[in-house]
C-alpha cells in the first residue's frame, strides 16, 4: 500500500508474527511528525514524510516506532487537543496514509506505537461542543462541569500546568469548566461510564487498523476529585518556582485511584488482541507510586515512564542509581520505561553537558540509555546528537514556552525540524518554510553526512543498538550498581551465564574505579578509552565509558 491508498476501514490489518511480550527490552524510536519530514513543501511534517523515512528508521535496529499525535486538532497544543480521536488532521494528510505507515513499518519488522490522550480532549470536540450547549443534554456530564461560588470566582484553587486557574466560565451553561491544561482542553470526565465506554471504542478504532501499542498520555491526570476539594500547599523547599501549579501538591485535581480500575476495563480490550504495548507518562515529582501501581500485577499496562531523567538538570549516579533501583524486579511488579530527551523536554544533551563536549557526551549518554533495564525511548535526532535548537522568541510557537520565556528553555528547541541533508534548503527537511525555524548548528549534524562518516554518532548509535539488540542480558536482564567514585555510574547486567558490566564516568574529571570480582572482560564498546584488552581499565577519563562483557 502506497500513501493516499485507501483499505476499507473494517479491514483489520494484521500484524507480523512475534513472540510473546516483544516489546520487554525492546528500543522504540519516537517519531514527532510535525518536524521528521515534511512531503508537500508546506514546511509542516505529515505521515507521508514518515513513510519516506521509515527505511531511515529500520536502519537503525530499532523494534518499533512512537508516533507523536496526527488526529484532527486544532493544534493549540500541537495535537495533544484532540478533536476527533480517529480520524488523521488534513496537515498529517488522511487515515489512508496512516495505514500505509502501518504496513511498511510491518514490512520493515517494526511495530507502530500511537499516543492516546484519554484525559481530555479539545474544545472543538463534538463531545464537548454538545456538553456545553446545556445541563440536561445526553453528553452534559461527559466533561467536569461545576457552579462557581457564591461570589462568582471558580469551585476551588486548582491549577493549570500552561499557568492560570484551571476553571474557564462558560456563559453558555453558566458554569465553569475544568482543564488542567490549557482553557482549550476541557478534562474528560472519566469516572463517567459512557465516556469510558467511548474512550474504549477508540482503542479499539486504532488496533483494528494495526497498531501494536500505545503510548498514553499524561495518564495520572485522567481522574479528578469528584468532591472537588482544593489542592493543599506545597512545601516550600528551595525549588525555583515557575508557574502557580508548582505551588500546590497535586492531590485532588489528578491522580484519582479508580484510574486503577479504568486501566482494568482497559487491559480487557487491549486482551482482545495479540501482542499489544501499552506504556504510560506519568507526571509529577513523586511518580514512582502510580507508575507501579499502573502496571502491577499483569492486569494494567505492560510499562510506564516518568520524568526522572527529561527533567533533570544533571545526570549523577546518584540519581541513575535511585531511579533505576526503585524497579526492582519482585513478583507482580511491571516493567520500566526510560527517555533522556523528548517532545517535552530539552534535549539531554543540552541540559548535562557543555556546548565543547557535546558531541562525546551525546554518544556517552546513548551508551548509558541503551544499558538500562527497561524499555528505551529514542528521540529522533538524538541518534545524531542533536543539541537543544536555538529558537527566537517570535519563532516560538509552544503556549507552555511563550508563558514561561525566558525562565525555562522550553519546549520548541526539542521539536525542530530533522536535518536529513547538509547545506539543502531547511536542511533536507522541506522546501517550504518549516513551522520552526532550522537551528544551524544541526545542519553540520544532518543524516546524509553522518551516514557518510563511519564514525560519526549516528554509526556509534547503531552500533549501540545491534549489541543491545543480540544482548540477553542487556535486553532482559537484572540489574546490579557496583560501589564506584562520584560521578561514575556503573552496574552489571546479568542473564542465565551471560553478564555484562558497563561504567560510565559522566564527570568532567578523570576517575580511577575498576570493577572488583572481574578478571576479564571483552569490551563490547568503549568511548574515550582507546584500545581495551581483557582487563577492564582502572582510569575512566572525563565523559569516558565502556560496556563489557564478562568472560567466565
Amino acid at each position: 500500500m502506497t500513501p493516499g491508498e485507501t483499505r476499507p476501514a473494517a479491514q483489520a490489518l494484521e500484524r507480523p508474527a512475534t513472540g510473546a511480550e516483544w516489546w520487554r527490552g525492546a528500543v522504540i524510536y519516537q517519531i514527532y511528525p510535525r518536524s521528521f519530514k515534511d512531503s508537500n513543501a508546506d514546511g509542516v511534517g505529515d505521515l507521508k514524510g514518515v513513510f519516506e523515512g521509515l527505511d531511515y528508521v529500520a536502519s537503525l535496529g530499532v523494534d518499533g516506532v512512537w508516533l507523536s499525535p496526527f488526529f484532527t486538532s486544532p493544534m493549540r497544543d500541537f495535537g495533544y487537543d484532540v478533536a476527533d480521536f480517529c480520524n488523521v488532521d488534513p496537515v498529517f494528510g488522511a487515515l489512508a496514509d496512516f495505514d500505509a505507515v502501518v504496513e511498511k513499518a510491518h514490512r520493515l519488522g517494526l511495530k507502530v506505537i500511537i499516543d492516546q490522550v484519554y484525559s481530555h480532549t479539545s474544545d472543538q470536540h463534538p463531545w464537548f461542543v454538545e456538553s456545553r450547549r446545556s445541563k440536561s443534554n445526553p453528553k452534559s456530564d461527559w466533561y467536569v462541569w461545576a457552579d462557581p461560588k457564591p461570589e462568582g470566582s471558580p469551585p476551588n484553587n486548582w491549577q493549570s500546568v500552561f499557568g492560570g486557574p484551571a476553571w474557564t466560565w462558560d456563559s453558555r451553561r453558566r458554569q465553569y469548566y475544568f482543564h488542567n491544561f490549557l482553557s482549550s482542553q476541557p478534562d474528560l470526565n472519566l469516572h463517567n461510564r459512557e465516556v469510558q465506554d467511548a474512550i474504549l471504542n477508540v482503542t479499539r478504532f486504532w488496533l483494528d487498523r494495526g497498531v501494536d501499542g500505545f503510548r498514553l498520555d499524561a495518564l495520572n491526570f485522567a481522574m479528578h476529585d469528584p468532591e472537588l476539594r482544593d489542592n493543599p500547599p506545597a512545601p516550600r523547599d528551595g525549588r525555583k518556582l515557575t508557574r502557580p501549579f508548582d505551588y500546590q501538591l497535586h492531590k485532588y485535581n489528578m491522580s484519582h485511584p479508580d484510574i486503577e480500575s479504568f486501566l482494568e476495563r482497559l487491559r480487557g480490550v487491549l486482551d482482545e488482541y495479540e501482542d499489544v504495548f501499552t506504556v504510560a507518562e506519568i507526571g509529577g515529582p513523586e511518580p514512582l507510586a502510580e507508575m507501579k501501581a499502573f502496571t502491577a500485577d499483569d492486569r494494567r499496562l505492560n510499562s510506564a515512564y516518568s520524568f526522572d531523567f527529561l527533567y533533570a538538570e544533571k545526570l549523577t549516579a546518584a540519581h541513575a542509581e535511585k531511579s533505576l533501583t526503585a524497579w526492582t524486579g519482585a513478583p507482580g511488579e511491571g516493567w520500566p520505561s526510560w527517555a533522556f530527551s523528548n517532545h517535552d523536554a530539552p534535549r539531554a544533551v543540552s541540559r548535562w553537558a557543555r556546548e565543547e563536549d557535546r558531541d562525546r557526551a551525546a554518544r556517552l549518554y546513548a551508551m548509558l540509555l541503551l544499558s538500562l533495564r527497561g524499555n528505551v525511548f529514542l528521540y529522533q535526532g538524538e541518534e545524531l546528537g542533536l543539541p537543544q535548537a536555538d529558537v527566537p522568541f517570535e519563532a516560538l510557537r509552544d503556549p507552555e514556552a511563550i508563558v514561561n520565556w525566558p525562565l525555562t528553555l522550553g519546549r520548541d528547541g526539542a521539536r525542530t525540524p530533522m536535518p536529513w541533508k547538509r547545506g539543502a534548503i531547511n536542511s533536507g527537511f522541506s522546501s517550504g518554510a518549516p513551522w520552526l525555524p532550522v537551528d544551524p548548528r544541526h545542519d553540520d549534524l544532518s543524516v546524509d553526512l553522518q551516514e557518510a562518516n563511519q564514525w560519526s554518532t549516528l554509526h556509534f548509535v547503531r552500533k549501540l543498538i545491534r549489541i543491545r539488540r543480540d544482548s540477553a542480558a542487556l535486553r532482559l536482564g537484572a540489574i546490579e550498581f557496583f560501589k564506584a567514585p562520584e560521578g561514575v555510574i556503573a552496574f552489571a547486567r546479568s542473564r542465565e551465564r551471560e553478564r555484562v558490566i558497563s561504567a560510565f564516568n559522566v564527570s568532567a574529571e578523570e576517575k580511577r574505579w575498576k570493577p572488583e570480582g572481574v578478571s576479564a572482560a571483552a569490551a563490547l564498546a568503549s568511548l574515550g578509552l582507546g584500545q581495551i584488552g581483557t582487563q577492564p581499565p582502572e582510569n575512566l577519563p572525563a565523559l569516558s565509558g565502556y560496556i563489557a562483557q564478562v568472560i567466565r
